[in-house]
């Protein structure tokens, strides 16, 4: 590993990654690549976690070509420096920011959403200009193993690389002074990384997770509501970092939604869920194991039941909990399970969301908006969607990212340009004119025109 290290620092000090033209054509080969490989993208999705071509395509490799396609349309835009003004006292000059590639960086995927979460930051590390490293989870080994065909086909690996291993393959990874690190995973993973990251200055960007609330007050549109949560609960089998993770719902509704969540779900995937072939399975039978467990005990008003021999659970709805005993409410559910928390008025939940970590996204649904802008401002999460789920993931000009637990830095459009790249400050002075007031020694009268520049 040390070894592709430096073949790949090697690489960008030849200068080749910092040409545009040289990064266009990279994104183009990218771009006509998935393009090209689409079904067999898909095949190994399916092959991994059980999602069908239209969700593979929606979630995964459809954004992947939206991510490119906007870096294509305003790379020349983005790495263009950005003139800022200059204080009188500096006269004549002229400053600018430069966006600068880090050099190498390392990009850390998880196995929810394979190719959008290697992918997508790998679009915006070569839009920047750095060399890239990627290691892969080995709980998608499908799809692994068709992104390492389809990368190694179109890059040399002084530019691009895989790198695969165990736990401790990872660990000497991660022990490497690389330029930049870009993690996707859970807030105890992270730490890890950062702590690692620590010992060589590097900086980190942390995509993480947490228990992303929905909070549905009495003005909503319960039918729809309960549609867009119920999509937002079963994309991917609930295996979405973004994922509604529990249910904050005014009393005056909770039955009502309660129908309308049973409506959905079975105007989406039919009488018995765990039957369909188009809905996603769980990663694998130690995660399975785990969501069921969450199960045995508690009140289900909606769904259950599981089926492990093809590893899905069907969408289920949990009440009359404890929230600070209740196991699902001890850790982000990452599955198919919404538990439900009844609240008779907007400050009960407001507290509730505010006493916890702070989530990866936050989800509104009210039609007032004064509730709206007092949640907005009260609640601090990584990104919000007001009368929808997960659909702010899918905007390219929005910052994607964590705060709190939930992560540090971000990405998407230009946010992601510049998580890849240094802003480095450029000041040019003239050489036809040297006021002579900074230089010693300082008169009465030279302090007199300082001040008067520099007030």
């Amino acid at each position: 590993m040390q070894t592709i290290l430096e073949k790949q620092r090697q690489f960008f000090r030849s200068g080749a990654t910092r040409a545009l033209s040289f990064r266009r054509d990279a994104l183009l080969r990218l771009q006509a690549a998935l393009r090209k490989n689409e079904n067999r993208l898909a095949d190994a999705l399916h092959a991994d976690l059980g999602k069908s071509p239209a969700e593979s395509y929606m979630c995964e490799i459809g954004l992947c070509l939206s991510s490119v396609r906007e870096a294509l349309r305003h790379l020349h835009k983005w790495a263009a420096p950005k003139r800022v003004s200059v204080p009188l006292a500096q006269f004549p000059a002229a400053a600018s920011v430069m966006p600068e590639p880090y050099g190498v960086a390392l990009i850390i995927s998880p196995w929810n959403y394979p190719v959008l979460l290697s992918i997508d930051p790998l679009i915006f590390a070569l839009a920047a200009g750095n060399c890239c490293v990627l290691r892969f989870s080995r709980n998608a080994p499908h799809t692994a193993r068709a992104l390492v065909e389809l990368l190694s086909s179109i890059f040399p690996t002084e530019y691009v690389t895989v790198v695969g291993g165990g736990t401790d393959a990872a660990s000497e990874l991660l022990s490497l002074p690389f330029d930049t690190i870009f993690f996707t995973g859970s807030p105890s993973v992270g730490k890890r990384v950062m702590q690692a990251a620590a010992a060589n200055l590097v900086p980190v960007t942390l995509e993480l997770g947490g228990k992303s609330p929905c909070i549905v007050d009495s003005t909503a549109n319960i039918p729809l509501a309960a549609r867009r949560i119920a999509f937002g609960k079963t994309l991917n089998a609930g295996q979405t970092c973004v994922a509604p993770d529990y249910l904050l719902i005014h009393r005056s509704i909770k039955e009502q939604f309660v129908d309308e969540y049973a409506a959905a779900i079975r105007m989406m995937l039919g009488g018995r869920p765990v039957d369909n072939p188009n809905y996603p399975h769980i990663v694998n039978e130690r995660h399975f194991q785990r969501l069921a467990s969450l199960l045995q005990g508690a009140r289900i008003c909606f769904g259950g039941e599981v089926k492990a021999e093809v590893l899905r659970i069907e969408p289920t709805l949990l009440d009359e909990l404890d929230p600070a005993s209740a196991p699902c409410m001890q850790e982000e559910i990452f599955g198919p399970i919404l538990p439900m928390i009844p609240f008779d008025s907007l400050g009960e939940a407001e507290q509730f969301v505010q006493a916890h970590p702070k989530p990866l996204a936050c989800y509104i649904f009210t039609s007032d908006r004064r509730t709206e802008r007092r949640l907005l401002t009260s609640i601090s999460s990584g990104g919000v969607c007001v009368n929808d789920t997960i659909m702010h993931l899918a905007v390219p000009n929005l910052p994607f990212g964590g705060v709190g637990q939930s992560g540090m830095g971000a990405y998407h459009g230009i946010t992601g340009f510049n998580t890849f790249s240094h802003a480095k400050g450029v000041l040019r002075r003239s050489t036809f004119l040297d006021l002579p007031f900074r230089y010693a020694p300082i008169t009465v009268w030279r302090e007199r025109v300082l001040r008067f520049f520099l007030r």
